[in-house]
């Protein structure tokens, strides 16, 4: 692990990663150190861990352009058969799978940005007072 050129190897990790390329799929090349060692790297240095955290930010929005394009590209959408032009299914279907699992991988990786939104709503009132005093009574503490 010490054999690491290590800022040579922070940079093509944040360069990469700010391509939208996972760490898992990075960390897979020969050259590059395992997951875990990126992870240790960034939990021992803070500036490896801000460069990191960036460059996802800035992949992330490179993977939601992909799904834009993606959308977008109407290119094989229909096929010519003896029968006439028809849809492809098949690449229309594989198209919607590659988005919707992008759009999941985003909602989980950066859930503020990419995530639902979460409305929580509360009704009826609390009576702060009557619920101290409860739990002082259940605890055995004097409210004198």
């Amino acid at each position: 692990m010490s054999s690491y050129d290590r800022p040579a190897i922070v940079t093509e990790i944040c360069q990469r990663l700010s391509q939208g390329e996972p760490l898992a799929q990075i960390c897979r090349d020969l050259h590059m150190p395992g997951v875990t060692t990126v992870w240790e790297w960034s939990r021992d240095d803070k500036s490896v861990a801000e460069s990191i955290a960036q460059a996802r930010v800035v992949g992330f929005d490179v993977i939601a352009d992909d799904c834009l394009a993606i959308a977008d590209d109407t290119s094989q959408d229909t096929m010519h058969t003896e029968q006439g032009e028809r849809a492809n299914t098949e690449w229309i279907a594989r198209s919607k799978l590659r988005i919707e699992t992008r759009l999941k991988l985003l909602a989980k990786w950066d859930p503020k940005r990419y995530g639902d939104l979460q409305k929580v709503e509360h009704s009826g009132s609390v009576d702060v007072a009557a619920t101290l005093l409860a739990a002082r009574k259940r605890s055995g503490i004097n409210s004198a």
